[in-house]
């Protein structure tokens, strides 16, 4: 696959996919711009070389033309961001747009309406990505984001292209994730929280060859804690997994991959921030309590795993994080993670509640890189080629 930095965009239209698929405030306006901070460099990159860049994106899921997925709505934010004022055109195929995409000089930038208005682009039609293809001389990935999704936009527009090469994001998005899980470095340590085993499975079972240390919290782990027979009160827990769940600490077991429990759980009667809550042992809680983050001897340990590791991979919390009274096991685990990056660690963090909680508390900066794409990621993580990505080579 080429990445942009093989490429020189002189007087060259690039027609970039970009994830600008942002959180919007009840006033319309862009809540976080992270996702547009990520596409920068690439269209940087563009306008440097005396190119002009051409966006497309969608926004939200809107059931025919919805005005408030309208991407006029993040013009200013986008523009800011980047530093150039934006051109806008209110369709993203067709002859107005044909020509609004034409007259644009070096330097320039034009931001299409949401692809998203139109059936076709979830389809992956052909005929709908070859109008998109009309738009630039080089097709640009940089949407990690939607890089699993066979759209027209993502993957079908590239077969119009001679030249197409991957973004500056989505190439860091590839290079982080094969350290993760080629590293030469030792030990390796994935940390899988959450609610459901059963949406993790895949990973568990792709990764185990890769690690030498599995840390489960979360809800997940209850599953895992009742299969060995352990007593969860009124924990979540899926009953149906409990065999699935021996079945994988046998795997790490062969495979010498340390498997780390919770020993401690805060419980409490109530799934409510101001509910009474005491400390109980994770295999012994009583009936009608259930556990909402992990207790201060669990965090102790995972600490301490996390500590040694070299590589480290977040996906998914250890609590009830968006309450406070549960979020402590989340913030323990992100110090950790945190100080283990300041000694020289590698750390990914990845997964839309581990990202959320990462930002809350202010880890985001103080680990090595940021996952922009939740379900991209954890199908790269369960070992699948992704659509979007194979589109370019």
């Amino acid at each position: 696959m080429k990445t942009i930095s093989e490429i020189n965009f002189e007087n060259k239209k690039a027609l970039i996919r970009v994830d600008f698929n942002v959180p919007l405030t009840n006033e319309l306006e862009v809540a976080d711009k992270s996702r547009i901070e990520g596409a920068k460099p690439t269209i940087i990159k563009v306008l440097e070389d005396g190119g002009c860049a051409i966006l497309m994106s969608h926004l939200g899921r809107p059931e025919g033309k919805e005005e408030k997925f309208s991407l006029k709505h993040i013009v200013s934010a986008v523009s800011d961001v980047i530093g150039v004022k934006m051109k806008f055109v209110e369709d993203c195929v067709g002859k107005e747009v044909e020509k609004a995409a034409e007259e644009l000089k070096p330097g320039e930038i034009l931001l299409l309406e949401n692809l998203r208005y139109y059936s076709e682009e979830k389809k992956g039609d052909n005929a709908f990505a070859e109008q998109l293809s009309k738009l630039g001389d080089i097709y640009v990935n940089d949407a990690f984001g939607t890089a699993h999704r066979a759209h027209a936009s993502t993957t079908i527009v590239a077969k119009f292209y001679e030249e197409k090469a991957m973004g500056l994001l989505l190439q860091k998005e590839i290079e982080s994730l094969d350290k993760v899980l080629n590293s030469k470095e030792k030990p390796v340590t994935a940390i899988l929280g959450g609610a459901k085993v059963s949406s993790k499975i895949t990973v568990i079972e792709n990764i185990l060859p890769k690690v030498d240390h599995l840390i489960i919290g979360g809800g997940m782990a209850f599953t895992f804690i009742k299969a060995q027979g352990g007593n969860i009160g009124e924990s979540l827990v899926e009953d149906d997994l409990q065999d699935l769940a021996l079945d994988i600490l046998k795997k790490a077991e062969a495979q010498n991959v340390q498997v780390h429990l919770p020993v401690d759980s805060i419980v409490t009667q109530k799934f409510d921030n101001d509910s009474e809550t005491r400390v109980e042992a994770i295999d012994n809680i009583s009936e009608g309590w259930m556990g909402l983050d992990a207790g201060v001897k669990s965090r102790e340990h995972f600490a301490e795993v996390i500590k040694k590791s070299k590589i480290i991979l977040w996906n998914g919390p250890l609590g009830v994080f968006e309450m406070d009274t549960f979020s402590k096991g989340t913030i323990a685990l992100a110090e950790a993670i945190a100080e283990a990056t300041e000694q020289g660690a590698f750390s990914l963090v990845g997964g839309g509640d581990s990202v959320s909680a990462a930002k809350k508390f202010g880890f985001d900066t103080k680990v090595s890189y940021v996952s922009t794409g939740g379900g991209a990621m954890l199908e790269m993580l369960e070992g699948k080629s992704l659509p979007g990505i194979d589109a370019l080579k």
